[in-house]
């Protein structure tokens, strides 16, 4: 079988949401740059992504949204109309200079993963992992859902029997409209209970083939194995998948503004260490992520595990460098960054007790039986 291929472009160091949106911060290029720093992307594993054209966006979505996005880059401005119907130029979605291009490269390459993956193999595409995106909108920071058309991909080229792991803090209310109630499809998302979209309830199982868990605020590394462990692996595995699309958001460590999570990195690379070789496939997308120490280290370290590399304890100066260089600005976070964040990828482990809500939520989603296939 052929190395993991990355899927990354340039678009996204120079291209930002805004001086005060989430996504202001750089992620997949620091991704690029530690990885290459460390020796770990050699020209031959990388790939440019393609951006999506309109034909094949519509595989999702609809001919109106498309077209607006496209018209709204071209003007930067938005109508009453395109704000109504399309949540475009909210303070979630706002107008910036790539608010087609930036999305359609992130698809172009969930949807090219998906012919890539046609005979097997491992692909990586941090850009990607907009869960939210709708058919006919832009929903909390996604303005397409590149999940949906990889699996739509993947679909379109033979392979049929799909399991999507989400860890995101976040619910992915998009994939759920696109791919409940699929019999070949397995979805397992573990999100923070109460948090934005606030979907993804215990009791939904989006026709019958989801299991959702909301976590508790303050979720650590022990508790994550827990559901690892008791809950995704063995479901999983039962499921027998032909793809794992597995969806690594970086939001929920502990130091990332937007959620309440205390878990460390090593708890998203236990859960990739897990479900490696489970299927003869294997696509990792990105996801959340705001703090660009957290995300660059953690999913810097995703690319590491996938290519065998352990994460090193300390970083060579060219790595570092890549840190040293990144701000955090309008957030207390980024005023006295830890040592760490700078000299290693590795975070110190968040262990703790495994509180019996948890416990409980897992053997209830256990009991549950699925109309998967």
């Amino acid at each position: 079988m052929s190395k993991p291929r990355f899927i990354g472009h340039e678009i996204f160091r120079h291209s930002s949401y805004g001086r005060w949106h989430p996504l202001r911060v750089p992620r997949v290029s620091t991704v690029m740059d530690l990885s290459r720093a460390l020796g770990w992307l050699p020209p031959e594993q990388f790939i440019s992504s393609p951006r999506a054209k309109p034909n094949a966006l519509r595989n999702w979505h609809t001919p109106d949204y498309l077209e607006a996005l496209q018209r709204i880059e071209r003007t930067q401005t938005a109508t009453q109309t395109d704000r109504a119907r399309h949540d475009i130029g909210s303070v979630t979605n706002p107008i910036y200079p790539e608010i087609f291009s930036r999305p359609a490269t992130a698809a172009g390459g969930s949807i090219l993963a998906g012919e890539l993956l046609r005979e097997g193999g491992v692909i990586y595409n941090p850009p990607g992992g907009t869960h939210h995106g709708m058919p006919d909108r832009a929903n909390g920071f996604c303005y397409l859902n590149d999940p949906v058309l990889a699996m739509l991909s993947l679909r379109h080229h033979g392979v049929q029997r799909i399991a999507y792991i989400d860890i995101d803090a976040h619910h992915p209310d998009g994939v759920e409209q696109g791919f409940g109630g699929d019999p070949d499809c397995l979805m397992i998302s573990t999100h923070q209970a109460g948090l934005w979209p606030r979907t993804g309830l215990i009791e939904d199982d989006a026709g019958g083939n989801a299991l959702n868990l909301p976590v508790p605020r303050a979720l650590n590394d022990s508790e994550m194995a827990f559901v690892r462990d008791e809950l995704i692996l063995p479901r999983v595995q039962a499921f027998a998948p032909e793809v794992i699309v597995f969806l690594c958001g970086a939001d929920g460590v502990e130091e990332d503004p937007l959620s309440r999570l205390s878990l460390s990195n090593n708890a998203h690379w236990d859960v990739l260490r897990g479900l490696m070789g489970m299927a003869p496939r294997l696509l990792v997308l990105g996801g959340g992520g705001y703090n660009p120490w957290s995300v660059g280290r953690l999913w810097t370290g995703v690319w590491g595990i996938l290519n065998g590399y352990d994460p090193p304890e300390h970083l060579p100066p060219e790595a570092e460098a890549v840190l040293r260089a990144l701000r955090f600005d309008g957030n207390r976070r980024g005023k006295n960054p830890p040592p760490h964040w700078f000299s290693t990828l590795r975070d110190t482990p968040r262990v703790g007790p495994i509180r019996e809500e948890v416990r409980m939520s897992v053997n209830y989603l256990n009991a549950r039986q699925l109309r998967v296939s």
